[in-house]
């Protein structure tokens, strides 16, 4: 078995704010970066004004408001988003060489785990939570350039009318992937950066990256032991879902 620790979700540096969680249980709103391209298949765009029901309950259930207390400004709200991974699909795209050139090369049974950096809305003693928001099991890697029209709605890289040649959407297998009901903080700031903490480390077996750096990297972390790592997700007994919020 192999897997990959894959980031996702809107932060800073591609979005400019970092998706909302309860530290306290886990909950937390899936926020997509933004989306570059233009041009869309008939259909396909997926516009963020999407996600404000689910940031609107989050906020209620907190006494929050979302544009004060999640840092959301309606230039946010106004354009389109990457859903990728779309976990309503059991879909992710990536470029299939350089950064995803480990991901092209997945087979059936293999591993992605998604992580994000989400800011906490009440008290903790992080400024950001690392956390595991979402697993797949891979059922197949298929070429963008080999998907028919009746699935281009399924994923970020087949809604638009461009892509790279190298393009690759992961399919996951049903039942035992999608997105982490509760997510599950590993994360911590150490010797100046975001690292997965150490026991954390030590339960997964290790990773592929020098002690345990999250914070950005061009090629995404492999995990050193990836049956270790499944033994130990499995143990955490967090329902997954077919639905991105």
């Amino acid at each position: 078995m192999t897997g990959y620790l894959v980031r996702i979700g809107a932060d800073q540096a591609f979005g400019g704010w970092n998706a909302p969680v309860d530290p306290i249980t886990g909950e937390f709103v899936y926020v997509p970066i933004p989306e570059n391209a233009v041009h869309f298949h008939p259909g396909c765009r997926r516009m963020f004004d999407e996600l404000v029901p689910a940031l609107q309950t989050f906020c209620d259930c907190r006494r929050l408001n979302v544009n004060r207390d999640l840092r959301i400004g309606q230039h946010s709200i106004d354009q389109p988003m990457h859903l990728d991974p779309d976990f309503v699909h059991l879909s992710y795209g990536d470029n299939g060489a350089k950064r995803g050139a480990g991901i092209a090369g997945l087979a059936d049974g293999d591993l992605i785990v998604f992580y994000a950096g989400l800011r906490p809305v009440s008290e903790c003693n992080q400024r950001l939570l690392y956390s595991l928001v979402g697993l797949y099991v891979v059922e197949e890697v298929v070429r963008v350039s080999n998907i028919l029209p009746n699935r281009w709605h399924e994923n970020a890289h087949t809604r638009k009318l461009r892509h790279c040649p190298t393009d690759i959407v992961v399919r996951a297998k049903r039942g035992i992937s999608g997105r982490l009901e509760r997510s599950i903080s590993v994360g911590e700031w150490r010797d100046g950066a975001y690292r997965v903490r150490n026991d954390v480390l030590r339960a997964w077996g290790g990773l592929s990256v020098k002690n345990g750096f999250i914070q950005r990297s061009a090629v995404p972390p492999r995990f050193q032991a990836a049956e270790q790592f499944y033994e130990w997700f499995r143990k955490q007994r967090i329902p997954l879902v077919e639905r991105n919020n």
